[in-house]
């Protein structure tokens, strides 16, 4: 990984377990993984990255031995899938893996775009596409695990593992194959990624298409269960607190719901270019500590939804045929005096706090002379100080991306 980069392993860890409630064990390694022991055996919720598997797995043994009966993955992301095999003692049976049925779609197209799923996924945790071969120790972390689900449900599953109910549920949020599970013995919900102790993660601009509108509905449902533990897909648990747990649910909820109705709104008055719909919505005021931006952002939020609901075209008549970005920067940097003067206009416009119009000369002076070395340290730099200016790791570490294709010559490609 880059020296520079923002490493997702900062956000969201607890090093110490967390002993939930009677025999049900909470650890976080950047994910979670909430262990519910019982008579036959565990019932895992998630099982965290494979390089973290082992010590999830130390965590957990500090409280049990028992194996693994039964694995329910929330949902097809790497930090929750690829652990399992850490947790099986030896000689165990292979144990029962349950999730939805779209899973097995999702890492059918993770195999088929590999190549895609490793370069986006470098830019957003190692900062460039060059990372990624540092930042995957092994090419598994975006296919299918090795210990694939045997069970899939549709709409909802209640299990009984050790005399206790475990009730599985479906809702669309951070992805289209997304479970939580509740229970009702223990009072205890898992969210997987519906909560994860930060503003959620429902714009992401590399990823496929996310669900606010529905991922709202489901932490009203949640919500409305009262549970007196929740165990997030990243965080911290909140143990023997009911009203605390309310409170978050829904206010994430109304973070989400302010949001798509804004953006609808501003689709409805004409369905103006996209930048605008983007400008014309305001970030919800977001005081809680668990709805900080500190990952994703609102702004992201607005053009997912803008992609749910419009078509590929952003609004800007140039845009719907336009020139190549090769001729157009050739045509502004001539315009402007040359790839020099562009960035001498992005350097006073950084040095007034103008990140965001800094930005668009620099990627023209980039674009019209990448074969530049001092238009590409120039541009780099630049890069640098966005990033160093934004809050959420997403679009910091996309800037630095950004710089890191300007030191090569390499506009961002």
């Amino acid at each position: 990984m880059s020296d520079d980069a923002t490493d997702y392993r900062d956000i969201g860890w607890t090093d110490e377990p967390t002993d939930v409630t009677e025999r049900t064990y909470y650890i976080s390694q950047f994910s979670a993984v909430t262990a519910f022991e019982t008579d036959e055996g565990l019932v895992l919720v998630d099982s965290g990255l494979g390089e973290l598997g082992p010590k999830l797995n130390d965590s957990l043994r500090e409280f049990t031995d028992r194996p693994v009966h039964t694995a329910v993955f929330t949902h097809g992301h790497a930090d929750h899938v690829h652990g399992l095999e850490h947790f099986l003692t030896d000689d165990q049976e292979r144990p029962r893996i349950i999730a939805h049925e779209a899973m097995p779609d999702r890492w059918a197209r993770y195999e088929r775009t590999i190549g895609h799923n490793e370069a986006i996924n470098a830019r957003q945790f190692g900062g460039a596409v060059s990372a990624a071969d540092e930042w995957y120790e092994e090419d598994t972390n975006f296919r299918a695990p090795d210990l694939t689900p045997d069970t899939l449900y549709e709409d909802e599953l209640e299990i009984e593992v050790g005399e206790t109910t475990f009730e599985i549920r479906h809702g669309r949020g951070e992805t289209d194959d997304h479970s939580w599970v509740y229970c009702p013995d223990r009072d205890v919900v898992c969210t997987g990624d519906f909560f994860i102790s930060m503003s959620p993660n429902a714009g992401n601009p590399q990823k496929v298409q996310r669900y606010p509108e529905e991922w709202a509905e489901t932490l009203r449902e949640i919500a409305a269960l009262e549970p007196a533990h929740l165990c997030p897909g990243h965080g911290s648990a909140v143990v023997d607190d009911p009203a605390a747990i309310r409170t978050r649910l829904e206010e994430t909820a109304a973070y989400l719901e302010s949001i798509v109705d804004q953006t609808i709104e501003a689709l409805n008055d004409g369905s103006p270019p996209h930048t605008d719909i983007v400008h014309a919505v305001d970030a919800p005021d977001a005081e809680s500590s668990w709805l900080e931006e500190i990952y994703d952002e609102s702004e992201f939020i607005v053009r997912n939804l803008i992609r749910r609901y419009g078509g590929w075209w952003n609004g800007r008549p140039s845009d719907l045929k336009p020139a190549t970005r090769d001729d157009q920067a050739e045509e502004i940097a001539a315009l402007a005096g040359g790839p020099d003067a562009l960035l001498e206009r992005a350097e006073e416009l950084v040095s007034d706090g103008e990140y965001r119009r800094a930005t668009h000369f620099v990627d023209y002076a980039m674009e019209a002379a990448p074969a530049d070395e001092s238009v590409r340290e120039a541009a780099a730099e630049l890069y640098d100080e966005r990033a160093a200016a934004e809050e959420s790791l997403m679009a910091t570490n996309l800037f630095r991306s950004a710089a890191a294709y300007a030191r090569e010559g390499r506009p961002f490609r």
